[in-house]
């Protein structure tokens, strides 16, 4: 197994010239080209996890330094078991063995291929299986008999379910916990939806990095899937959060989005409408 050293995510060998997930649009080649690592050349280059408990039965795992990505995976934990989501591109025995205290792993599971990070890995030190959403087998890097594919809806166990939600990738999903500290309910988002620095609204886009935004009707869709769950918080994938009101803000965050692609604010812009736009003619 290696990882690329852009996005973390493990390829079985031999690996591809580039990985296909960074060729991609929405992410990223870096400039002096395609680099893989191991998980033993980051262990020996001082490689970490960070643990911290946000709140009972919800813990973060972080990489230090940051690999790949860099995402926060969100660890969460039901009288049934718990639920690895978003999991890193890297992982020790210590952590592996602090997540198993805790009870039985029920699976391990990301939002979409950019958060796949070591799945299968992790799979393997939880004894776990790995789900991926169909719609997006075709950018699983590392395929063992751990991973099991799963449709639109997926129970974990009663409170926590996966919802394919669809938009950044066709098979982009949400894990919701509605029986979480609050009892009002979490999504884990990933970045479905994103959690903006502003902390009162959420993003929607194809690629981040590269700045591709959804249609007006694509995030009118995904508000509308998300509309029938119960959630007052949203997390994503970076540990940015939605406190408090997610589903208003939810509800502004698509309709502010929805207007401004419309063009609803075009006399903001210093762009005469009248201009409109131009093709390639």
């Amino acid at each position: 197994m290696r990882i690329c050293a852009t996005c973390a995510v493990e390829f079985s060998e031999p690996v591809p010239e580039v990985c296909p997930i960074c060729a991609d649009e929405r992410q990223w080649v870096p400039a002096d080209g395609q680099r893989w690592t191991t998980t033993a050349e980051l262990r020996e280059a001082g490689q970490q996890l960070v643990w911290t408990d946000r709140e009972p039965r919800r813990a973060e795992i972080t990489t230090a330094p940051k690999v790949g990505i860099g995402q926060t995976a969100q660890l969460v934990t039901t009288d049934e078991g718990s639920l690895l989501w978003d999991p890193t591109g890297y992982l020790d025995d210590g952590t592996a063995r602090r997540i198993l205290e805790r009870g039985p792993v029920l699976a391990v599971a990301a939002s979409h291929p950019h958060m796949f990070g070591v799945q299968t890995a992790w799979g393997e030190a939880l004894d776990a299986p790995v789900l991926v959403c169909a719609s997006d087998a075709e950018w699983i890097g590392r395929r063992t008999d751990r991973v099991a594919l799963w449709e639109d809806e997926h129970v974990l166990a009663p409170g926590l379910t996966l919802h394919r939600i669809g938009g950044h990738f066709a098979g982009a999903a949400v894990a919701h916990w509605a029986d979480d500290v609050t009892s009002k309910g979490l999504l884990l988002s990933g970045d479905t939806v994103f959690p903006n620095p502003d902390r009162r609204s959420l993003g929607f886009m194809r690629s981040y990095p590269n700045k591709i935004p959804l249609s007006a009707g694509t995030v009118q869709a995904i508000a509308d899937r998300l509309a029938p769950l119960a959630f007052d918080r949203i997390v994503g994938n970076f540990g940015n959060l939605i406190d408090g009101d997610a589903k208003a803000v939810l509800e502004h965050s698509a309709a502010r989005h929805v207007a401004w692609v419309r063009g609803d604010h075009d006399g903001e812009t210093g762009i005469a409408t009248t201009e409109g736009v131009r093709g390639d003619g």
